[in-house]
């Protein structure tokens, strides 16, 4: 199953696979109504298949994240398909799925715009965000001002989730605000001073910026920086010399996987050593990073642990983790790492949304998924809402990439939430 490409703000549609055949093309319409109910003397026909719509970016500074995100949300309708289609409760049947994927080149203007496209001329039923805060954030205005619910794969900034919206629902990841929660005790259970903090200037990396500087100032850790720097900055030289000059006890730099990569490849090159570096996506994209660093680049590193190197052999939706493996690993192995799973643990929270709601309306789906809240259990832990749609359930461990075989790393949880942490090397030799 592939995704044609095709020209800007024109369509690339992934047909709706029933057994590696295209099934009906008809689009279903009505979607955007925000009742949650509908009368049984009117109730309308069930459609001929349930449109899913997405932007994902295949070139650009996004492209290494969203890709296999897309990926991911690929394999979950491949499934479904594979079955007759995804059950959908409100009409007691299963209902082929066709996913339609446009192509935002990693720009948020075009993410805007594509958004609009999906409801306003393709009139999808499922709403489905592009990877990240940067390429999230403008679709969440956009739904909300169609009364669209919007599936939030993996824009986590704590803006996106407020009292007045309930047209969104983080899918795949906790909101960014707590993210860092596991750092900043362990910095603290450390007893580490003069700490540095980067970050990107965007609602992802300030989020947790904001976090990590409010636990470590009230438990009194001082610290040596705390700077702000563009999205797009590749050139951190001058800050790794900046930053030697002040001894760091931990330096925590806060990016995308552009940032993460550029810091530790030019950390590496200026020969400065810090007793602590943590950076966020080495955890995400491991493989990438293998590739760009190698073990010397990239050993006794911190970064977040995932739910991808979690074993859960229970569910209550979609596959167990081993099963799950193997279909990404023959189907798309290039999307074998935690962005693979986050997609295809959207699709999972969208079959919830449809088994469980009693129309398609948006308002039905949303209150769908707050009735599961808590008691979906899936490849990625358990789904956990607040009243805001923000997810507070898939919690993150803070991890370490230990030497590992030939010019590899073994990454290991170091604190809770993981079932079995390690002890964590500190300093790094």
């Amino acid at each position: 199953m592939r995704v044609r490409l095709r020209p800007r703000l024109r369509r690339a549609s992934l047909g709706a696979l029933t057994l590696g055949t295209l099934a009906l093309t008809a689009a279903a319409c009505g979607s955007s109504s925000s009742s949650s109910s509908s009368s049984s003397s009117s109730a309308p026909a069930a459609p001929s298949q349930i449109t899913v719509g997405t932007t994902y970016a295949s070139s650009g500074e996004y492209a290494t994240s969203s890709i296999p995100e897309l990926d991911g949300l690929k394999l979950w309708v491949s499934l479904e398909n594979a079955k007759g289609g995804v059950y959908v409760g409100a009409y007691h049947k299963r209902i082929p799925v066709k996913l339609i994927a446009l192509n935002d080149q990693s720009n948020p203007s075009t993410a805007g715009v594509l958004t609009n496209q999906l409801i306003t001329q393709d009139k999808v039923n499922i709403l489905v965000a592009d990877f990240g805060s940067v390429l999230t954030a403008p679709a969440v205005s956009i739904a909300q001002a169609h009364h669209y619910l919007l599936f939030d794969q993996s824009g986590t900034g704590i803006p996106f989730f407020t009292p007045g919206n309930p047209y969104i629902v983080l899918c795949d990841l906790p909101v960014s605000s707590i993210w860092p929660d596991p750092l900043a005790n362990f910095i603290i259970s450390k007893h580490i001073n003069n700490v540095a903090i980067v970050y990107g200037g965007n609602d992802f990396d300030g989020s947790q910026a904001e976090t990590l500087k409010a636990k470590l100032t009230a438990a009194h850790v001082s610290l040596a920086a705390y700077e702000e720097v563009p999205t797009s900055t590749t050139s951190y030289s001058t800050i790794i010399s900046s930053l030697a000059a002040k001894k760091p006890g931990a330096v925590l730099e806060l990016g995308y996987q552009p940032n993460d990569t550029a810091f530790l490849q030019q950390l590496e090159s200026s020969g400065d050593h810090f007793p602590m570096v943590f950076t966020v996506f080495p955890g995400q994209l491991l493989s990438l990073f293998e590739s760009q660093l190698g073990k010397t680049g990239l050993q006794y590193t911190y970064t977040y642990g995932t739910n991808f190197y979690n074993t859960y052999n229970s569910v209550t939706e979609g596959l167990t983790t081993s099963a799950f493996m193997a279909k990404l690993q023959s189907t798309y192995p290039s999307a074998v790492n935690t962005l693979g799973l986050l997609g295809y643990n959207t699709g999972l929270v969208v079959e919830a949304a449809l088994r469980h709601a009693t129309s398609l309306s948006q308002l039905a789906l949303r209150n769908a998924l707050t009735s599961v809240s808590g008691n979906l259990t899936t490849v990625d832990g358990t789904f956990q809402i607040n009243s805001e749609g923000a997810q507070t359930g898939e919690l993150l461990p803070l991890a370490q990439l230990f030497p590992g075989s030939g010019n590899t790393v073994a990454l290991k949880p170091v604190t809770s939430p993981a079932p079995n942490p390690v002890s964590a090397v500190y300093p790094a030799p």
